[in-house]
């Protein structure tokens, strides 16, 4: 079995999916077709998407059952954590903290002058 999820692209990109598959509910498409199928029309829906996102999950032999492929919109993120795929959803306060860590403060900045006064001293007494 595989799923096609389409958020955002033209409507001509569903009409030439809805000939392979069955579109359960708006760009949510259904259908059981062959892997080299299944990899035409994905190349079909990136080549196609002008701008939004489209998912792809099928049915495969791994731990899950099944695989996921992504393309498009990046606040979903598709993590391999020891062979199992998980889904990593950046928020809008992930962006803020990232951008302040990354951009305006150095490693150990965030630490309270008591914080680095007990460890210099829990170092020199041993």
């Amino acid at each position: 079995m595989v799923v096609i999820v389409l958020e955002k692209v033209p409507k001509t990109l569903r009409g030439e999916l809805s000939r392979w598959m069955l579109e359960v509910s708006t760009g949510v498409f259904v259908g059981s077709v062959s892997a080299l199928v299944r990899d035409l029309l994905w190349e079909k829906c990136i080549a196609k998407k002008s701008s939004g996102r489209c998912c792809l999950l099928y049915r495969t032999n791994n731990e899950q059952g099944f695989a996921i492929r992504t393309h498009g919109d990046t606040t979903r993120t598709l993590i391999d954590f020891d062979g199992l795929t998980l889904v990593a959803v950046k928020n809008a306060e992930w962006e803020r903290v990232h951008k302040k860590r990354t951009y305006k403060s150095k490693p150990g900045a965030n630490l309270d002058k008591e914080t680095r006064d007990s460890d210099t001293s829990e170092g020199s007494s041993s």
